[in-house]
């Protein structure tokens, strides 16, 4: 909230809260922290924590005291996620087309073709529209007064945005007056503007009005509230493997009224169980034939199959890299500085 240096002088964004913060009741922002964990916990806004023997189920993080982004702030960041998007967007192209990010040394060879996330079923392949990465998570943290870093990149399946929809709506009911002295850019009208995003890209076949299903592993998985939350703001279907089947290389959904034609696909199941056919045979929450149905074109999978190579560890390092390479520019956001230990300087710096 204050400026950078050890300053105690107040942000120009904060300057109103920061007023208001010491004009209110001491006992304000507890109680009303109370009545948003009760209301979460009623309507069952929660996550589930793999491994977590003691809570197979926590609430969202939530804090009564807002971190505030000026618009200046949010017009560069905005413009350095853009950029760092269509970079990773061309980085799959090419990993996937010519390759010829590897061929011009910015990133190593075994990095990318043996890395887990990489597959080989989509070489030389092209997603309705070349488009890889139709939702990405950008993790970023705050270091200073001007000073944001990206931490990873979530190309696959990234999830979180409905708690920060949930947080918004909670903000608002819980600090009405505080968002009157305030002019904040709208949240709500994101999940508009994906089913508008998911639509554009439909195969051509879909015409104007594609059927939009959301793929989910089921109830148990740690992110089915939001799958379930998604789908009821899309207005769409929320279904799992087994309420879709390919026949002659085309997904149809199974409805009451028969069999429906799928034409786009956000899916919340990773590339390993998403086609038992190509992927693990093992998989019980998969589609059977959707790979096939995705090579002849007659279906949209968003995020695109292989995606998971964008957001490795490893390569996260090469991204400034991959920036200037397929942009020309320097990168607006910066990377955490990151030692590859497997260069000998770096390493010795570990």
């Amino acid at each position: 909230m204050s400026g950078g240096g050890g300053s105690d002088e107040v942000r120009p964004s904060y300057r109103t809260l920061s007023r208001w913060l010491k004009d209110a009741p001491p006992d304000l922002l507890t109680s009303r922290s109370r009545q948003a964990e009760l209301f979460f916990r009623r309507m069952g806004v929660t996550f589930a924590v793999y491994g977590d023997v003691e809570s197979n189920e926590r609430l969202i993080p939530f804090d009564v005291v807002p971190r505030i982004i000026g618009a200046s702030e949010w017009a560069s960041l905005e413009k350095g996620l853009i950029q760092r998007v269509e970079a990773i967007n061309a980085f799959l192209r090419d990993v996937y087309g010519p390759q010829d990010c590897i061929r011009a040394g910015i990133i190593p060879a075994e990095l990318v073709l043996t890395n887990p996330n990489y597959r080989p079923e989509m070489q030389g392949r092209r997603p309705p529209g070349d488009v890889w990465t139709h939702i990405c998570g950008v993790d970023l943290v705050r270091t200073g007064e001007d000073g944001f870093y990206v931490l990873e990149d979530n190309c696959r399946t990234p999830s979180g945005v409905s708690y920060m929809l949930e947080n918004r709506e909670m903000m608002m009911r819980l600090f009405p007056d505080l968002f009157a002295e305030h002019r904040i850019r709208p949240v709500e009208t994101y999940t508009d503007t994906l089913l508008a995003s998911l639509q554009a890209s439909a195969p051509d076949h879909a015409g104007a009005d594609p059927t939009v299903v959301v793929l989910t592993p089921g109830p148990y998985n740690s992110a089915y509230y939001e799958h379930s939350f998604l789908a009821d703001k899309l207005g769409v279907e929320l279904v799992e493997g087994g309420d879709l089947f390919v026949s002659d290389d085309v997904v149809y959904m199974r409805t009451t009224e028969g069999p429906r034609r799928v034409d786009v696909i956000y899916r919340r199941v990773d590339d390993d169980f998403l086609d038992p056919l190509t992927f693990r045979a093992d998989s019980a929450v998969g589609i059977p034939g959707v790979m096939a149905a995705y090579a002849a074109g007659n279906v949209t999978l968003a995020n695109a199959v292989g995606t998971g190579v964008a957001d490795d560890k490893a390569v996260y390092t090469y991204m400034p890299d991959i920036i200037r390479f397929f942009s020309g520019e320097e990168p607006i956001l910066k990377n955490v500085p990151t030692w590859r230990c497997r260069e000998p300087d770096a390493l010795k710096q570990v």
